[in-house]
């Protein structure tokens, strides 16, 4: 009932603009809406938020490279957002095809997602993605666009697996360090095994009544699994197309720092941000990626200023590309009334029900995919 309530009340705020606008009017609502987010920077800096000092930071980021980079690393950005936006579509189409989904409401849900998580903590902005999309799609329900993104996530989970496998196998003696406990107490290797397979086991009989009715609208959102042609082409196949986009920007601003962009160098750049969203609950992971990067770098003999600088740097940019890239998406797609309320309804009841899927987000982000 709270997500028909929701949907609703969502969906009334997209409705607001109801008779489609000229193209000259959705161009000046744009610029109202950039002349708004002005006077709020502005409105920030009175009330004592050094707004300035990150938007100077931002123009050092800028000037520090070459523009070719900035602007060549963006247009892999935009095309990592696009791709994953488009595994979504067919996510979204395959679980509710009498919904009539249209490519670019879902594509605007997604970009607000990639700049929430750059500008929230917790990686909140996946959570208004999916509040959005309930907003959108009259159909859907949160159980099943909640298993809609686990199967996106899938792709990016193995992945986020083989980084890590990568990593682990480049070091010398890693598995003998690692498994060292193992080597020493082989009867460990069972137990531990067979108790967490109980424990799950348990945990299901206990709560079985009340999975199946979530387990049902949940699995709704997995439907296009049941055809690995289609998942493999329009899902699987622009995953591994929006990850190497990824991998792209990484070794795009490395060069553009003077770091050597060698595979190594990018498995282990991408495999600390992934470490640092796992961990970290700033906005972004601001901080602690330039922490980890730092660590990561120093260790490929870059040194430590040019190791900052980079991470500071291409979070910067990126963020800033991010957030535009939204907020124009939001407005020409949803209209400055409907866009304002559709957000703003959404982030609500993101905070509302992010307690409850706090260890579910924990787990999806060590997938290191997207930011979504």
């Amino acid at each position: 009932m709270a997500d028909d309530t929701l949907a609703e009340s969502a969906a009334a705020a997209v409705a607001v603009e109801a008779a489609p606008p000229s193209t000259g009017r959705r161009i000046a609502r744009i610029a109202i809406w950039l002349a708004s987010i002005a006077f709020v920077l502005v409105l920030l800096e009175v009330l004592g938020v050094d707004v300035e000092a990150w938007l100077r930071s931002l123009v050092d980021a800028l000037t520090a490279v070459d523009v070719e980079y900035v602007v060549f690393g963006l247009v892999f950005q935009t095309l990592e957002t696009v791709l994953s936006a488009v595994a979504w579509i067919a996510i979204l189409r395959a679980a509710y095809p009498q919904a009539a989904i249209r490519a670019m409401p879902v594509l605007t849900c997604y970009a607000v997602a990639v700049a929430g998580n750059d500008v929230l903590p917790a990686s909140l902005g996946t959570l208004v993605m999916l509040v959005m999309l309930l907003a959108v799609i009259p159909e859907s329900s949160f159980p099943g666009l909640v298993g809609g993104q686990v199967v996106h996530k899938l792709f990016f989970v193995v992945a986020g697996a083989f980084v890590y496998l990568y990593l682990f196998l480049s070091v010398p003696g890693s598995f003998e360090t690692e498994l060292s406990l193992l080597s020493e107490h082989r009867a460990l290797a069972v137990i531990v095994p067979v108790a967490i397979a109980i424990v799950v086991v348990l945990i299901v009989r206990a709560f079985w009544s009340k999975l199946q009715g979530l387990w049902e609208r949940a699995k709704r959102g997995g439907a296009i699994l049941a055809d690995w042609k289609a998942y493999t082409v329009k899902v699987l196949v622009p995953s591994l197309g929006a990850w190497l986009c990824k991998l792209a920007v990484i070794g795009i601003f490395l060069a553009a720092y003077g770091i050597p962009a060698t595979f190594h160098t990018i498995m282990s750049v991408a495999g600390g941000n992934s470490l640092a969203n796992v961990v970290s609950v700033t906005p972004g992971g601001a901080g602690v990626n330039q922490a980890v990067n730092s660590a990561t770098l120093t260790r490929e003999d870059v040194d430590r200023e040019t190791a900052i600088a980079y991470s500071a740097g291409q979070q910067l940019i990126t963020t800033a590309w991010n957030v535009s890239l939204a907020i124009v998406l939001v407005a020409v797609v949803f209209g400055w009334s409907g866009g304002k309320q559709l957000v703003a309804t959404s982030y609500g009841e993101a905070k509302a029900r992010a307690p409850d899927l706090k260890p579910r987000r924990r787990r999806d982000s060590a997938s290191g995919s997207d930011r979504s």
